[in-house]
């Protein structure tokens, strides 16, 4: 069966699955919305089917790659949850000191396309340590839909409060070369932002379409940006020229890239959404960035 790219579905059609995977419209709104652009709700109901993630799409990287050691594992975070859960993988056979790379999840929490992209660190040199945030309430629950119903019940101050106590984990890793770098998609994106405003030893941030910090706290940065955008992302990228006017501003180093006709979630490679050249540059440039900054 061809793989259907964003480019098989209305551009209404898309808009409005944008506002069902981040919780601004039901399933219910989505059927009726995108019925109007279908041949009704059983057709729209099968877009939806169809814009779902497919995570046998996603793996590129195998558990069980010999090239690498994955495991999962609990770190403390007294000022968060108590325990933070998630998915440690390191190269195999790589010598000396590694660079951590600390990767943030969508608002589904740790599902196997970001465990993939941990292990895909792995195999550039990386120790990638890849968090759930939905650890305190069950972890990912193998669904997106319910994953995403859970998101917003998490306690977003210590939810940060995890996060942080992950970056300070891969700062201490006996096997790391002290140097930190978060890569972050969607939600993820906009955490990698926020730790970037929050850690003045942090060494490179690598968001991808993800929300921006208030102006205050630009000035806090102290690391790298490489800044990953999709061009038909109205939600994110109308702010963009503010935080972009901001970084300027404050004389912090930074990247930006806008990549043509793409969606929000292009390189998530579960959905009709990922553009396969896009996300393969910007993963390109994300691996030469932390090479840059990350390693001794």
């Amino acid at each position: 069966m061809t793989r259907k790219t964003a480019q098989d579905f209305a551009p209404e059609v898309l808009k409005l699955f944008d506002q069902y995977v981040h919780g601004l419209l039901s399933r219910r709104g989505f059927v009726q919305g995108a019925a109007k652009y279908t041949a009704g709700i059983v057709a729209a109901e099968a877009v939806l089917a169809e814009l779902s993630p497919n995570f046998a799409h996603a793996q590129q990287v195998s558990h069980t790659d010999e090239r690498i050691r994955a495991t999962y594992i609990e770190i403390p975070s007294p000022q968060g949850y108590e325990t933070v859960r998630g998915y440690l993988v390191q190269p195999v056979g790589r010598p000396g000191r590694l660079p951590t790379v600390l990767v943030v999840h969508e608002n589904r929490g740790l599902n196997p396309y970001i465990e993939d992209v941990a292990r895909r660190l792995a195999l550039e040199g990386f120790i990638a340590f890849a968090p759930d945030a939905l650890y305190p309430l069950g972890g990912y629950p193998g669904d997106e839909d319910k994953a995403r119903a859970l998101f917003p019940q998490l306690d977003q101050t210590r939810t940060r409060a995890d996060f942080l106590a992950s970056a300070a984990y891969l700062k201490l890793l006996s096997r790391g070369n002290g140097k930190v770098g978060v890569v972050g998609f969607c939600y993820g994106g906009g955490m990698a932002n926020f730790l970037a405003t929050q850690l003045p030893d942090l060494a490179a941030a690598v968001p991808f379409y993800g929300a921006h910090p208030p102006d205050a706290d630009v000035a806090r940065i102290q690391a790298p940006l490489l800044v990953q955008l999709a061009s038909n992302d109205e939600r994110i990228n109308a702010d963009w020229p503010r935080y972009e006017a901001a970084l300027k501003r404050h004389q912090r180093a930074y990247q930006a890239y806008v990549y043509p006709d793409t969606q929000h979630g292009f390189h998530n490679d579960t959905t009709p959404r990922y553009d396969q050249a896009a996300a393969a540059l910007a993963w390109q440039r994300t691996v030469a960035f932390f090479q840059q900054h990350l390693r001794d």
